[in-house]
Parts: C-alpha cells; sequence; structure tokens
C-alpha cells in the first residue's frame, strides 16, 4: 500500500504540472496566432502563476486519478484484458483526464480549462494524464525485493 501511495502523488503531481504549463502556453499560443506579442518573460510568469494558482484543478486530477488508477490495476490483477500494466496505467491517466474535462463541460455548461475548448488542447490535456498514469505504473512497480 505504501508503495502504490508513493507512486501516486507524484504522477498526480507530474500530470498537474504538465497539464497547467501545457494549458497556459496552449491559451499563450493561441493569443500570439490574433497577433498578440507574447514575449518569454510573459510566458514564465504566466506559467508559474498557473502552476501556483490553478490548486482546484490539481484537486480535480487527483480526483480523475482517484477513480481511474483502481480500474486499471483491477484489470491488471484480473489478467482478464491483455497489454502490459504500464499501458492499462498510462491509457488510465488518459482516460481520467479525458473524463474529468468531458464530465465538467457537461455539469457545469463550460469548458473549465480554457486550453481544453479545441481537440488539440484537449490531447494535450489528455496526454498529460498519461505521463502521469505512466509514471504510476513505472514507480508502482513491485521489485523483486517486494514480493
Amino acid at each position: 500500500m505504501i508503495r502504490v501511495l508513493k507512486a501516486f502523488f507524484p504522477a498526480v503531481l507530474l500530470a498537474y504540472a504538465v497539464a497547467s504549463l501545457l494549458a497556459t502556453q496552449t491559451v499563450l499560443a493561441n493569443l500570439g496566432d490574433l497577433g498578440v506579442p507574447v514575449p518569454m518573460a510573459v510566458r514564465l510568469e504566466a506559467s508559474l502563476h498557473d502552476l501556483l494558482g490553478m490548486t482546484a484543478y490539481l484537486l480535480l486530477i487527483l480526483l480523475a486519478f482517484v477513480l481511474a488508477m483502481p480500474v486499471a490495476a483491477g484489470l491488471v490483477r484480473a489478467h482478464r484484458v491483455p497489454g502490459s500494466r504500464v499501458f492499462w496505467f498510462t491509457l488510465a491517466g488518459f482516460s481520467g483526464m479525458l473524463g474529468l474535462h468531458v464530465i465538467m463541460r457537461q455539469v457545469l455548461g463550460i469548458w473549465v480549462v480554457a486550453a481544453a475548448r479545441e481537440w488539440d488542447g484537449l490531447l494535450l490535456q489528455c496526454l498529460a494524464g498519461a505521463l502521469g498514469g505512466w509514471l504510476f505504473a513505472v514507480i508502482s512497480k513491485a521489485r523483486p525485493a517486494d514480493a
């Protein structure tokens, strides 16, 4: 159980950090597409601001992982589906983020993370979740000494 918790929180933090940074940079890139100049200093300041200020998003990602990772663990443990555990946990992270954004859109009527309004931004958010799921699979893997 400790091994799982030691993997869970870094995975959530990685997914959050990557999702936050990608969301910020996607929005700033959209501004650039409109002709608004976005200097590097502004990009860095906005990234840091969002990384430290989107804590509600961190909690939502934590909730998505709390729901998605046990499903993947159950599938892996039951050997009911083919594929490696890395694949299933990575897919769980991706799916958890997709579910999070779609559910928030349906329940609240808005895209809470502006970058997820377009398909490419939504895909980037899901890839951040996949990266978190991958990290969870790598860190939580039982070591021979643990077995």
